[in-house]
């Protein structure tokens, strides 16, 4: 096979897929032609095609992809397409054509690679792990399963030497990778409709250890058992790195990192959470074993402002807070739930939720409704569909789900209605939280907050 560096036109199939996007952006700064097909218009898309990169929405041949030749273009794609004419096209006439996994496989081949695997945690880890890496200037590549506020991007470039990578377990794609460091952050059920149970996901995290050749480059959250030694991290426990003593200095949290082999330090960031505690004592352990000094993983972590759609917190002067997270496992949403009530007990809470998928829906419905009724109010959107077919789910959908929610205010709505619905309602702090598009949202629902927050200001 040819190597990556023969190619000079990119096209991607999915293009507008978080780590399909961060990878058409790695190309794209390499200086080569990146193009790509996607379904729908977004934020994203519209910014990729903003920094030069040609994307079409409708499945056609245009003259942009007939121009293509196949001996200098690589087309890659995502298995969440599983059936396009365009994908057709391409495999017909001669071009090679490679899964994104395959693709991200081949650059970690070439590279120190850190790789961040685990059913939770994994973006804020590795986007984490690559701002760190941009405070220490190291020669990085980071591929990216969220936007980083520090970055403004899923992508961020600094060299090629070191790929830093969220490590999807999805369709095994993290298989395919060659990671020399490894972070375990979890390994919950997930993914059900391609590992079948709890014991095959679990095994395939097993595998991908498995992958990186020195113990001392793996770490695991403690309690996970991985088939082999490895380094363990935990909070508020004792484990080969730890931190404990959380607490709230102002706005800031304050945490003490523990490591075999110096003094304990202390930490402060403003980002929220004890999973997020959690999420940095991995990557400063792995920064620190790989040589970065503990001066510069205290600046970085000071720094770091975290993920867009990752407890995302606005606070008005009217008194009502807005939270827009990206939970869209039972576990992370009963995290995210969890956070603002023990934030803010007293405050009334109104959950707007979009469940992803079909299948994860159907395999978690208990769960999704025990995470739920932790709400004082919840708007149950319907159901984000994604690379799945209602077809194939015969009564799997919001209204199924909303009856066993035992709460009492509750309510299926459409993402078109839901914002008049938000209105109409009476809360302290507001959270949408969801993997598909309710991040439409955001914007209309900031804006008609800091609207009536100049009202109560000027009023």
């Amino acid at each position: 096979m040819k190597t990556l560096e023969s190619y000079q036109n990119f096209y991607f199939v999915g293009i507008g897929g978080i780590g399909m996007s961060a990878l058409s952006r790695y190309f794209h700064a390499a200086g080569n032609r990146v193009l790509g097909y996607d379904r729908t218009v977004t934020k994203l898309t519209e910014t990729l095609v903003s920094e030069g990169i040609t994307i079409s929405f409708v499945d056609e041949i245009g003259d942009d992809i007939r121009a293509l030749n196949p001996e200098n273009t690589l087309v890659i794609y995502t298995p969440a397409i599983k059936k396009l004419g365009i994908l057709d096209y391409f495999n017909a006439n001669g071009f090679t054509v490679l899964k994104r996994a395959k693709v991200l496989g081949l650059i970690t081949e070439n590279t120190v690679s850190i790789a961040v695997a685990g059913t939770h945690g994994k973006t804020t880890t590795s986007s984490l792990m690559a701002h760190l890496c941009k405070v220490a200037d190291l020669p990085f590549s980071a591929f990216l399963g969220g936007i980083a506020e520090n970055f403004k991007s899923n992508f961020a470039y600094n060299g090629t030497e070191i790929s830093v990578m969220e490590a999807d377990e999805y369709d095994r794609s993290f298989l395919q990778l060659s990671p020399d460091w490894a972070v375990i952050t979890s390994i919950d059920a997930d993914h059900l409709d391609i590992y079948g149970d709890t014991a095959t996901i679990e095994q395939g995290f097993r595998d991908f250890a498995a992958l990186v050749e020195s113990d001392r480059q793996v770490f695991v959250r403690k309690g996970i058992d991985i088939g082999r030694p490895a380094v363990t991290y935990a909070v508020n426990e004792p484990a080969d790195f730890y931190s404990d003593n959380i607490r709230e200095v102002g706005d800031r949290i304050s945490f003490d990192f523990h490591s075999k082999n110096s003094a304990v330090t202390t930490f402060e960031w403003e980002i929220p959470g004890i999973h997020n505690v959690e999420n940095a004592t991995a990557a400063i352990a792995l920064l620190q074993t790989y040589g970065v000094s503990t001066e510069v993983l205290q600046l970085g972590i000071s720094s770091f402002k975290g993920i867009k759609r990752r407890y995302t917190k606005h606070r008005f002067s009217n008194g009502k807070i807005y939270i827009d997270d990206y939970a869209h496992h039972p576990t992370e949403l009963k995290a995210v739930i969890g956070s603002i009530k023990t934030f803010y007990p007293e405050k009334k809470l109104l959950v707007v939720f979009q469940p992803h998928l079909f299948s994860r829906t159907r395999d978690f419905a208990d769960a999704f409704a025990a995470s739920l009724e932790a709400a004082d109010e919840l708007l149950l959107l319907d159901i984000y569909p994604a690379r799945e077919l209602q077809e194939n789910y015969q009564g799997v959908t919001s209204n199924w789900l909303a009856e066993r929610i035992k709460i009492n205010e509750k309510q299926v709505v459409s993402l078109a209605e839901t914002f008049e619905k938000i209105k109409e309602k009476d809360f302290d702090v507001l959270l949408t939280v969801g993997a598909g598009n309710i991040d439409t949202l955001y914007d209309d629902i900031v804006n008609w907050q800091n609207s009536l927050s100049k009202v109560d200001t000027n009023g």
